[in-house]
């Protein structure tokens, strides 16, 4: 079935590719905009009544926070109601309405405020990461040139384009859609469909993706899937239905959800109903029916759970790791396997010179020859010699030839360089002057630094050596592997191979920790149990995707932030025994003695103040350090 971003995207105009759809700005969401002025109110409207300043200054202000943010939860839940179903949303604006009702504005704003910008934050993850998918699908081209069987060229929309045909691909140009080449010779950056950090070389009856950007030379291309079908529409397909399917935890908290809240409301409408049929009179009823709703209220639980975990996402964040959400750093705490990208992950994702087998002469004329070319194998040879501090005099008649390098005149002399015959450990490629080789140059994908000892610590932390899947060759994989101390290696894949490997890990019961970069990581991140990115060279896909984000693409912050997660779901367990205990004891007062009203607030705001300090402790730069620590090798102090 096709994706409905792609229906979106195919139904747009067909005479030019437009341009990339822009991220969706906070403010143009109506939830966030609710959320910000019921925040506001609310704000404006505290320090007056702690002041004890008269109700008409801070009565409105009140108002306008409690229908600002509370009016569209109230929606959702009168919906749920007429579906036979109770959610604490609902449970929340009674509470909040009830807690107004008896006098407590404060107590019912805050409330509102909490529930109006979950909400809101909600709803800007769900936006931002529909835009980063549609925005994958603009990097297909929207028209072709497909050749008739008279060989005139006859350009179409891509869309119109049927299996069979043959298109016309010029250099620098998108491909279309996914096929074998028929004709001609090129490099194709593919770099995010299959990870590889070098143009692959496309010859007669190779297989290419659409979307992959052609390189210097001219290919003629067969279709062999339709649009719908091609990788990057499966890659978009697959990244919607992951992100659709709810955890089982989820799962299990929409069944307590539903349960406790309609408990409190059976228990609330009994309290007030029984003592009145009984004779009670109906303030005090009224008001002991109020104070259990308050006391009752899971605002306490939910207040016990998010200070250790947004105090773990703060100190995240100063170093270097945005975790998207408090749900996240909860769930990453219970991974037990890692499965790691390759290029642009344990790799910096870009080719350098490693060695030259020659002198630095000649290093200075490849990199001359190698100037005006746009290859990354170019790039990297004329970093090298700039970072030497060579000279790199200037060059003429440059040529770039599909498949065979460059040639072009350097000081009266013809150098050609072009990837090296033979087999070698890394990429390597020739300089010839003149005709006569005169050096080689090793070019690899270099590792980022520290690899090695992430790998170990999140092997100490799970217990299981993480799994390296990438889509670069076997040899390029096997050679990381080894340097990194990886053991379980599957190469060659493709972005569903991916999924597939983590599906089958977690219906064996396994939590899956995907961490990667590109676009071909994207559905892994989505379908796994938590997703990690590499910031700098992370596509936009894979950084809305996951479900946290390296900035600086330190590879030592993951096995960091894993165990930071561990030691804030610790924090919470606490929270929730103190917040579960003090509502208990307030509850059981209330409907065994007599729990005065300002008694009850007090001891439920005090449990949450308690709780909240308690979080606060993962706000020391220490609890990161710990954190880091905690992957790290036990050292034992010899005994003397």
């Amino acid at each position: 079935m096709a994706s409905p971003v792609l229906d979106a995207r195919t139904a747009a105009s067909p005479d030019k590719a437009g341009p990339s759809p822009r991220r969706t700005r906070a403010w143009a969401l109506p939830e966030v905009r609710w959320a910000a002025l019921s925040a506001l109110a609310f704000l404006l409207a505290l320090p007056l009544d702690l002041a004890g300043a008269p109700a008409w200054a801070w009565g409105p202000l009140y108002a306008v926070c409690y229908a600002a943010g509370g009016w569209e939860p109230g929606r959702e839940g009168l919906a749920a109601l007429r579906e036979k179903t109770l959610d604490v949303d609902l449970l929340m604006v009674v509470a909040a309405l009830g807690a107004a009702a008896i006098g407590q504005y404060l107590d019912g704003g805050l409330l509102i405020v909490i529930f109006a910008v979950s909400g809101a934050l909600e709803a800007l993850a769900t936006r931002r990461t529909a835009d980063s998918v549609r925005g994958l699908l603009d990097l297909a081209p929207a028209r072709a040139v497909r050749l008739t069987a008279a060989g005139t060229e006859e350009p179409v929309d891509v869309a119109d384009l049927r299996v069979g045909d043959t298109v016309l691909v010029r250099p620098g140009e998108r491909l279309p859609a996914d096929g074998t080449v028929l004709d001609g010779a090129s490099d194709v950056d593919q770099a995010g469909i299959t990870g590889e950090p070098l143009p692959a070389p496309k010859a007669p009856g190779d297989e290419v993706f659409a979307s992959t950007l052609n390189g210097t030379g001219a290919l003629r291309v067969r279709v062999d899937k339709d649009a719908a079908d091609s990788v990057v529409a499966r890659i978009v397909a697959l990244v919607e239905e992951a992100s659709a399917t709810k955890a089982p935890i989820q799962l299990f908290v929409e069944k307590i959800e539903q349960r406790y809240s309609v408990g409190v409301v059976v228990a609330t409408l009994a309290l007030f109903a029984v003592p009145l049929a009984l004779g009670a009179e109906l303030t005090p009823t009224l008001l002991r029916a109020m104070t259990f709703m308050i006391v009752a209220s899971p605002c306490a639980v939910v207040l016990a759970t998010m200070p250790p975990l947004l105090s773990a996402i703060a100190t995240a964040g100063r170093h270097g790791v945005l975790v998207k959400s408090a749900v996240v750093m909860e769930r990453l705490g219970t991974v037990d396997r890692v499965a790691l990208d390759k290029t642009g992950t344990l790799t910096e994702g870009a080719p350098r010179v490693t060695g030259v087998e020659g002198d630095e002469e000649a290093l200075a004329l490849a990199a001359a020859a190698e100037l005006p070319s746009e290859h990354p194998l170019a790039r990297a040879v004329v970093a090298a010699a700039r970072a030497r501090g060579l000279r790199v005099p200037e060059a003429s008649d440059f040529a770039s030839i599909p498949g065979d390098g460059v040639r072009a005149t350097v000081e009266g002399r013809e150098v050609r360089v072009r990837r090296a015959p033979g087999e070698h450990a890394d990429t390597a490629v020739e300089v010839l002057v003149d005709g006569t080789r005169v050096a080689v140059l090793a070019l690899a994908d270099r590792l980022r630094d520290g690899a090695p000892e992430a790998v170990a610590a999140l092997t100490r932390l799970t217990g299981v050596t993480p799994t390296l899947l990438t889509g670069d060759n076997a040899g390029a994989a096997a050679r990381i592997a080894e340097r990194t101390g990886i053991t379980d290696v599957r190469s060659g894949l493709l972005p569903e191979d991916k999924v597939a490997v983590v599906r089958e890990w977690e219906r064996t019961g396994a939590r899956v920790l995907v961490v990667g970069d590109g676009v071909n990581d994207a559905p892994a991140l989505a379908a796994a149990h938590s997703g990690i990115a590499m910031g700098r060279a992370g596509s936009d896909l894979a950084l809305e995707t996951a479900d946290a984000v390296v900035v600086r693409d330190e590879l030592a912050a993951v096995p960091a932030v894993v165990a930071l997660s561990r030691r804030a779901r610790r924090l919470v367990v606490q929270n929730l025994v103190i917040a579960g205990s003090c509502i208990a004891a307030l509850v059981v007062w209330d409907l065994v003695g007599h729990l005065p009203l300002p008694l009850g607030v007090a001891g439920h705001e005090g449990s949450t103040v308690l709780v909240g300090l308690n979080g606060l402790r993962l706000l020391r730069d220490a609890a990161w350090r710990r954190a880091a620590d905690e992957g790290q090798p036990r050292t034992r102090m010899p005994r003397r």
